[in-house]
């Protein structure tokens, strides 16, 4: 009866850690997810920024940075590091900054 007891304890113990280490594998892909879709986004706009001019004058459609690449079409980069192609009609006026 003492080794059942302490078979089914070990068994109880072991499934919880197996569980634990799923979760924490979860939360590590999570995270490598974010810092990779970050990753492409930084290098993205880095490129974009060497290579292509920037709008200086026009935003996105959520403020975000508008590049015009050498075909003359405008874009901007997502979260993901993708270019968002858009219409002129699409783009708005830069905000002005106040001192």
């Amino acid at each position: 009866m003492k080794r059942l007891n302490i078979l089914l304890l070990c068994l109880g113990l072991l499934a919880g850690i197996t569980s634990a280490n799923a979760q924490v594998g979860k939360e590590i892909k999570k995270d490598a997810k974010v810092v990779g879709n970050k990753t492409a986004e930084l290098a993205s706009k880095g490129k974009s920024d060497v290579v292509d001019k920037k709008y200086k004058n026009k935003v996105g459609p959520h403020g975000q940075t508008v590049y015009i690449d050498n075909h003359s079409r405008y874009y901007w980069v997502d979260k993901k590091g993708h270019k968002r192609f858009v219409d002129e009609g699409q783009l708005r006026n830069k905000p002005k900054k106040h001192k």
